[in-house]
């Protein structure tokens, strides 16, 4: 299936100069949406896995299209302030500022094996953040799934350590 037919593209959105690509489209295919589980599974294998993350908040629909597929557990990677209970976070640089995320603290066992997952790689600083924030609590990152990636700001250069896999790159 070509999925980049599926993405729509909308021109100085959210500013001027930014051409942002969107996958919601592709939220009302049922077979794209198989497509991208498929195309993952390949990819990932199911042993290898414990835990889905979804960064917020277009990474949750990934992940828990993938937890589904896979019969395991999701979380989710959310900005300051989102999540109840007891939380561990982590303030990292972006293109334009700071910005801080934050897990819930007792969401990960020591050692458990997580993807982390997000509809789009750009500049990749919140998923090198997430990253962090989830081996900080004894995690493991197995990779990285993203629906998109933007190559030309060089995302993947900050994850080299981790296994990545993007579906469509512009």
């Amino acid at each position: 299936m070509n999925l980049k037919e599926k993405i729509a593209e909308y021109p100085n959105f959210p500013k001027k100069g930014i051409l942002f690509r969107d996958f919601s489209p592709i939220l009302k295919d049922p077979s794209a949406m198989e497509s991208i589980a498929d195309e993952f599974t390949k990819h990932f294998h199911p042993k290898n896995i414990d835990l889905f993350a979804g960064i917020e908040s277009r990474g949750f629909i990934l992940a828990c299209i993938l937890a589904t597929r896979y019969n395991k557990g999701m979380m989710m990677i959310r900005k300051a302030g989102k999540l109840p209970g007891k939380t561990t976070k982590i303030s990292y640089t972006i293109e334009y500022g700071k910005d801080t995320i934050e897990i819930q603290k007792d969401i990960i066992k020591e050692g458990q094996r997580i993807l982390i997952c997000d509809d789009l790689l750009a500049t990749g600083g919140t998923a090198k953040a997430s990253a962090k924030l989830i081996e900080k609590v004894g995690g493991k990152i197995v990779g990285f799934a993203f629906i998109i990636e933007l190559t030309d700001l060089d995302g993947m250069k900050g994850l080299s350590k981790y296994d990545c896999k993007s579906l469509v790159k512009y």
